[in-house]
């Protein structure tokens, strides 16, 4: 019986794990796996667009789809976001990473009306004034994320926040120095397909969806102080939670 497309994709990403299709390897073509697994062109095309949708591989045009050569982030998230973590002049992004070289750019920090969206999120007045700092990060020499953080104004102006360089512990080290650190977080998660200018922003390789997160981070009291949207190559990402019952 004719295996289906999903079946196949497994089938590679075993082979794949396995060892027998290395990091940059070229994948059987789809001739190839119309031969191998006795289906129609259309189950090969499908089985190796399966593969580069979920970031395992990535297609070159008129030349073939390659095995991707990028150590995916375990994103902890639990470990990141711990007072441990930040209260101890780490960033959260050492958890990810660990010694893997990584390097923030494009970093803007600015005031700006907060949209309505932020002003709900940060319990302010519509068109009330945030801090807004944007940056990417780039790992291994791959840009993997886009992060904006809002503020509201008032409580950071004239802070190490407002600077493009925190300090040790980044923004939450720097919150608790102001008598209001963060003790609860939220994350909303969806993935989707990028828009033309995300994509070019993180170099996605084609038909690679993101990872949209939205971050606030509460006081103990329950006051937002922090709301971030992080937007992420999902194929540069293994998202782990960590929960006990």
């Amino acid at each position: 019986m004719p295996q289906t497309a999903r079946q196949i994709a497994d089938d590679l990403r075993a082979r794949i794990d396995s060892g027998e299709f290395g990091p940059g390897a070229r994948l059987p073509g789809e001739p190839a796996l119309v031969k191998q697994y006795g289906v129609a062109k259309m189950t090969a095309a499908s089985a190796l667009k399966l593969l580069v949708t979920e970031g395992v591989a990535y297609s070159r045009p008129g030349s073939g789809t390659y095995v991707r050569d990028f150590k995916p982030i375990r994103r902890v998230a639990t470990q990141r976001l711990s007072r441990a973590q930040w209260s101890s002049g780490r960033s959260v992004w050492s958890a990810d990473v660990s010694d893997r070289p990584m390097e923030v750019t494009a970093i803007e920090v600015h005031e700006m009306a907060a949209p309505r969206w932020v002003a709900r999120a940060l319990d302010l007045e519509d068109g009330q004034a945030t801090l807004v700092r944007s940056r990417r990060y780039v790992v291994d020499g791959s840009p993997v994320q886009q992060a904006t953080s809002y503020f509201a104004a008032d409580l950071v102006r004239g802070t190490p926040i407002a600077q493009p360089d925190p300090g040790p512990g980044g923004v939450y080290a720097r919150l608790a120095d102001l008598g209001a650190p963060p003790v609860a977080f939220t994350e909303e998660l969806r993935a989707r397909m990028p828009s033309p200018e995300e994509a070019e922003a993180l170099a996605l390789l084609p038909a690679t969806p993101v990872i949209e997160i939205y971050r606030t981070a509460m006081t103990a009291e329950g006051r937002p102080v922090e709301i971030n949207h992080m937007l992420m190559d999902a194929g540069s990402y293994v998202m782990q939670y960590d929960f006990k019952s």
